[in-house]
């Protein structure tokens, strides 16, 4: 085993039995543009914190009158799951209605996204939902991460997650055990406001929606797509599934290994699961030959790595593109924004 492969049993055991200290700000709840993240072993993504941010997430939708279910994903991440698990217990006892995937299979961020759009689309103003993605992206093994989505479906604003920030640093000074309300998780997963669901298949099939899956299905093209362990892994099978694609994706990678000991060091010797790096992607790139296109995924599948047999291209060149074709062939949408 690499020298540098995690050590799982001492990165759960440090989610657990460190504790911040609330006066050192390095080890406080501090949301940036994609949530807060952290390590346990440096005191900065610990039980604690998910502790308070779940209660001060309650308070915040209390307040805001928002009165619809909470939609819960995790990645794949090994603080992960622990951090989904503290969410549960605080939400449940605090009565707010959770929808979790079934069996804790991973979740991409875009699909709690979605999936908060199209409940709140269906219910127009009534009991709108939310959401909390728990992941840190695409940083190393390490680390965890948790970011909230309001009614929105996308990520926080700025306003909102500085809320959410305060409220749990102050219930984290104040003494978490003296102020969240939580129950045991095994109480709390067998109660009534608690609930499981299946995100793939419907996320899936709506991808004919908004993509021309008809051209997908009949391209012919040799497809790839190389997960790196992340939160889509069981995604592509299933869309070979439901649109029964004649040349099937290939899923080059159908491994999920919480020490990400398969990617390759970044620029700087860590592993990143950073799929507009050619360093975390070259093992994709090294199959280029092999695919007309291939696709990479960071660990919550909200960035994208597309393969070609000229190399990786720059994601930025590649939504640009996205953006104006957007822009130009749909009905309704205004042309001028595109220029």
């Amino acid at each position: 085993m690499s020298k540098n492969v995690v050590n799982l049993p001492s990165l759960i055991s440090d989610y657990y039995t460190l504790a911040p200290d609330p006066e050192n700000k390095t080890q406080g709840v501090a949301f940036g543009t994609s949530g807060h993240r952290g390590s346990s072993k440096l005191k900065s993504f610990n039980e604690q914190h998910i502790l308070a941010i779940a209660q001060a997430v309650y308070e915040y939708r209390t307040a805001e009158k928002i009165q619809g279910p909470l939609y819960i994903g995790a990645d794949t991440h090994a603080l992960s799951e622990p951090a989904l698990r503290s969410c549960v217990e605080v939400l449940a006892a605090n009565g707010v209605d959770i929808i979790l995937q079934d069996e804790f299979k991973p979740v991409p961020t875009p699909v709690v996204s979605r999936i908060i759009l199209a409940h709140n689309y269906e219910r127009k103003e009534a009991k709108q939902a939310d959401g909390i993605v728990i992941t840190p992206s695409h940083n190393p093994p390490t680390d965890g991460g948790i970011k909230y989505d309001p009614t929105t479906g996308g990520p926080a604003s700025a306003e909102t997650t500085k809320i959410i920030q305060n409220r749990a640093n102050e219930i984290i000074a104040q003494g978490v055990d003296k102020v969240v309300k939580r129950v045991p998780f095994e109480k709390a997963v067998k109660m009534d406001n608690v609930h499981f669901m299946d995100y793939m298949r419907p996320y899936v099939e709506a991808l004919s929606r908004v993509i021309d899956m008809d051209a997908v299905i009949n391209s012919g093209l040799n497809v790839g797509a190389d997960p790196l362990g992340g939160s889509g892994i069981f995604y592509w099978d299933l869309i070979n599934e439901v649109y029964k694609i004649k040349n099937p994706i290939k899923v080059v990678n159908p491994d999920i290994d919480y020490t990400f000991s398969f990617m390759p060091p970044d620029h700087d010797g860590k592993i990143r699961m950073d799929c507009s790096s050619p360093f975390a992607m070259a093992n994709l790139i090294a199959l280029k030959d092999k695919y007309d296109i291939a696709f990479g995924n960071d660990t919550d599948y909200d960035r994208h790595g597309i393969v070609t047999p000229q190399g990786l291209m720059n994601p930025n060149h590649y939504l640009a593109v996205a953006i104006k074709y957007l822009f130009t062939h749909r009905d309704g949408w205004s042309k001028s924004p595109a220029r």
